[in-house]
């Protein structure tokens, strides 16, 4: 039960990001971007694809860091959902929903390594205190 959880957590969190990438290259190129024909604003994608290849590898690491840096974009899809108008606003919270499910999918997925390392901890300071 629970590496079929694990599974789907990490697939949750992948298929966001590709998904969250996608939508930010759509949007800013072809669907409602700044200026007709694109914008410069598409370079807002290039900081996702940094942790691309270590959610995809399953890196811890890259994990947790990538779940706060994910929270910019959160940001930025609140802010264009409730300022702008129209097509940008539902993209923006089309962002805020794949940014939550990256988010929690992420946590939920790193939450048994979180715990098994705190285990070893006390462990090791248990180990340590005799």
């Amino acid at each position: 039960m629970q590496n079929r959880m694990q599974k789907g957590f990490y697939y949750g969190s992948a298929s966001s990001l590709i998904l969250l990438i996608l939508l930010a290259v759509a949007w800013e190129l072809v669907l409602d971007p700044l200026r007709p024909g694109g914008s410069w604003l598409v370079l807002k994608v290039l900081p996702l694809l940094l942790p691309l290849r270590g959610v995809l590898k399953r890196d811890i690491y890259t994990m947790q860091w990538s779940s706060m840096l994910i929270l910019l974009y959160l940001m930025e899809g609140i802010v264009r959902a409730t300022s702008d108008k129209g097509l940008s606003a539902t993209l923006g919270w089309i962002e805020v929903a794949l940014v939550c499910i990256f988010f929690f999918c992420t946590i939920l997925y790193l939450r048994p390594f979180k715990q098994a390392a705190k285990k070893l901890a006390q462990q090791a300071i248990q180990k340590a205190s005799k």
